[in-house]
């Protein structure tokens, strides 16, 4: 056996300040990190007690302890550039905000607070507190915050969810050669997400001007470091990803700041991202007032040592015995830190019965509550709709042809349009022709990804946050469930948790394989599981014509959209309007495929076809079944009109689906419409779906899972009969 070194190469620095470096910093910048640092901790302490008062419903995350890891980091960006956080996260927030002032000429050492930056803190405190006056209007609290003015792009609840989204914000920074960065912020529990990995791998890969930041304050809530990863230095893991690392002391600003500079300076020359760790300590317990050692995870003495290098006292006095600044400046800076603090509780409160509590007209109202949950549609006005109906000259398309020619018709059009997925470049246009003689066209625009459906979701979905309108093509619906913090907490919900702030304008494709003998982990139909997230529409069009008006209408919404694909349906033909791409069917429109008196049948995707076949033998018993492709199928945009119309004439109804029973979404549909209409029904509801079994791969038991004509043939007869 023999056995060679190998030769890695890797930029690994720590970064020290040295006594010359205090003087080749602006005073005013040093002033800047003082005023951050105070304005930090008060906010926190005043916090603090205003929980203790019942003023914060939920969880408090302070930074108390880690103000130098933000000011640091702030005295560096500019206005334009962007930051992401995590549920712990108030004192990146207050230090942008500061920062943006301090750009446009605000001197704590002397200015009065400027009036917005007074507007900013109060507006900060108003969403930890769930006020109509927070940032996000009370509905993402002290974890979800956003702030697009001052360059906040939003904070987040899951451990590592936001880092994917920062690093496709930073893309988009790429794409547009717009010259700013983007750091994201995390700490030490998420190097060991799924997500931290794919997400630094693609922005590797990509060379993207971001900035990883990792605040290693040692605990992941009580869980030391040493007992969740086998190295010492968390900066290490951006080796496998080919990027560089630095690793400072993230209780002194200066240090950051240093840091920082250097890997602002390498991400604008397209050099890529650096890993940043910063060795701090949170003075508190995870969350609320207490210290760690009171739940016997950290010792006093170890508390005591980290306080011993608090950057609220520590970095003061180091610009003191460097002559900086003298101890009535300091105070001064301090006290402007309070005024503007103290200001954000008297708006925001007032006393009763010995205890501060919100002002009561600064509650949201309840009438606002679904308000940004979608996009209210203003996106469509001016669109004229069509059916088929109202077109005269047809040509013949395959749905797959039409799948590649519509988004192939957004590339031309829109440049903000670009298509993530696995394979999506190859074979002349993916695996199975949907981006067929697209990569050769828009080569700079069609992107073959990783297998990491975690990364390459998360990053369009800061993309569709910051100003492009991805595709993303997730191969087989399956895989769909390992990007679902992505696909579910993330995409599905920000709109609403950021306060209506954001739009989403992603499309999300996806092939059922139902029928093609993949087996139990390749062949789910992903509708029930969609449905069940209230910020998501869904699309299953069963003919090359809908899926050109529908997807046309769905690169136009704000809102992210999923489009189902039927692998049966990929190589069938359909008529669709001659030399006319540029068409649009609603969200929300069911269609009448077939007229019927006798029993109404729902159905989507490839089960509209057998729907037909079994009424046209079913009319030559003398039942006329109704058949209504329903096209549009996450609950809240559901056609209840056109079902309802057709039921008060049948007062029959069946639903049909191919997906396995446990997946389905027609038990729901029925539950709606019996409440809807149970007045019009002369029978039970009944729903048919496939075996709820995960699909055999053997092609005779794949076949017995799944409903056949015969099996729909006969629901139908037993339901127009009345025989339930």
């Amino acid at each position: 056996m023999k056995v060679s070194e190998i030769d890695i190469s890797f930029d690994f620095k720590t970064i020290e300040v040295q006594d010359r470096d205090y003087d080749k910093i602006d005073p005013r910048c040093l002033a800047g990190m003082v005023y951050q640092i105070h304005l930090i901790r008060e906010f926190e302490q005043s916090l603090l007690k205003l929980s203790a008062d019942g003023c914060v419903h939920g969880p408090v995350h302070t930074s108390i302890g880690q103000e130098a890891c933000a000011a640091g980091t702030m005295a560096v960006l500019e206005p334009q550039d962007q930051i992401a956080s995590t549920h712990r996260a108030h004192h990146h927030y207050l230090a942008k905000a500061i920062s943006c002032y301090m750009a446009q000429g605000f001197d704590p050492r002397s200015d009065d607070l400027p009036e917005g930056l007074d507007r900013e803190v109060t507006c900060l405190l108003g969403e930890v507190m769930g006020l109509s006056i927070g940032c996000c209007g009370g509905r993402g609290g002290s974890m979800h915050l956003r702030n697009k003015k001052i360059g906040v792009i939003g904070t987040n609840a899951i451990v590592a969810g936001g880092i994917p989204l920062a690093t496709g914000t930073a893309y988009v920074m790429k794409y547009t050669k717009t010259p700013t960065i983007v750091v994201s912020f995390f700490g030490d529990g998420a190097v060991n997400q799924g997500a931290f990995h794919e997400a630094l791998n693609l922005a590797g890969l990509w060379k993207i001007p971001i900035i990883y930041f990792i605040e290693n304050n040692a605990y992941a809530v009580a869980t030391a470091v040493k007992n969740s990863t086998a190295i010492p230095d968390l900066a290490v893991k951006a080796l496998a990803y080919g990027i560089r690392a630095r690793v400072v002391d993230g209780m002194d600003p200066l240090a950051v700041m240093l840091t920082v500079r250097e890997a602002k300076k390498y991400a604008l020359e397209g050099k890529g991202p650096t890993v940043i760790e910063a060795k701090c300590y949170r003075f508190l317990h995870h969350a609320g007032s207490l210290e760690g050692s009171s739940f016997s995870y950290r010792t006093k003495t170890e508390e005591k040592e980290w306080r011993d290098k608090d950057p609220y006292s520590v970095f003061s006095q180091n610009l003191i015995n460097h002559n900086i600044f003298n101890n009535q400046q300091i105070d001064r800076i301090q006290a402007k830190a309070v005024q503007t603090v103290s200001g954000a509780v008297e708006y925001c409160t007032h006393f009763q019965k010995g205890k501060r509590c919100a002002r009561e007209e600064l509650w949201p109202s309840p009438k606002t509550l679904k308000l940004g949950l979608k996009s209210d549609g203003c996106e469509f006005a001016g669109l004229l709709f069509k059916e088929i109906e109202d077109f005269s000259d047809f040509e013949e398309m395959t749905y797959v042809q039409a799948i590649s020619a519509v988004i192939g018709r957004h590339l031309e059009r829109d440049k903000t349009v670009l298509i993530f997925g696995e394979e999506v470049a190859n074979f002349g246009g993916g695996a199975y022709g949907a981006t067929k003689g697209l990569p050769v066209k828009f080569p700079d625009r069609v992107f073959n990804t990783p297998i990491s459906e975690c990364g390459f979701t998360g990053l369009a979905g800061g993309m569709a946050m910051s100003g492009l309108k991805p595709i993303v093509e997730i191969m087989f619906p399956d895989f769909a469930l390992v990007a679902a913090d992505q696909l579910f907490n993330q995409i599905g919900k920000l709109r609403y948790i950021y306060g209506n702030s954001t739009d989403m304008p992603l499309v999300v494709r996806t092939r059922i394989a139902i029928g093609c003998g993949y087996g139990g982990q390749h062949s789910m139909d992903p509708t029930g599981l969609f449905a069940l997230f209230s910020g998501w529409r869904i699309l299953a069009p069963s003919n090359a014509f809908d899926y050109i008006g529908l997807f046309n209408t769905a690169m136009k919404s704000g809102d992210p959209v999923l489009i189902i694909e039927h692998h049966s349906l990929y190589s069938d033909k359909f008529l669709v309007p001659k030399s006319n791409l540029d068409y649009f069917i609603p969200f929300g429109n069911a269609k009448v495929v077939k007229q019927g008196g006798n029993v109404t049948v729902l159905c989507y995707s490839s089960m509209v076809s057998l729907a037909l076949q079994a009424a046209e033998e079913l009319e030559k018993q003398g039942i006329r079944a109704e058949v209504i492709d329903l096209r549009t199928l996450n609950i809240a945009d559901v056609d209840y009109e056109t079902i309802g119309t057709s039921l008060k004439k049948t007062c029959v109804m069946v639903i049909l689906e191919q997906a396995a029973k446990s997946n389905s979404l027609g038990d729901r549909i029925a539950h709606e419409c019996e409440n809807r209409f149970f007045d019009y029904l002369d029978c039970p509801i009944v729903t048919l779906a496939g075996q709820d079994i995960p699909n055999p791969v053997s092609r005779k038991l794949e076949t017995a899972a799944l409903p056949d004509l015969e099996s729909i043939n006969n629901l139908i007869y037993r339901a127009a009969k009345k025989q339930f």
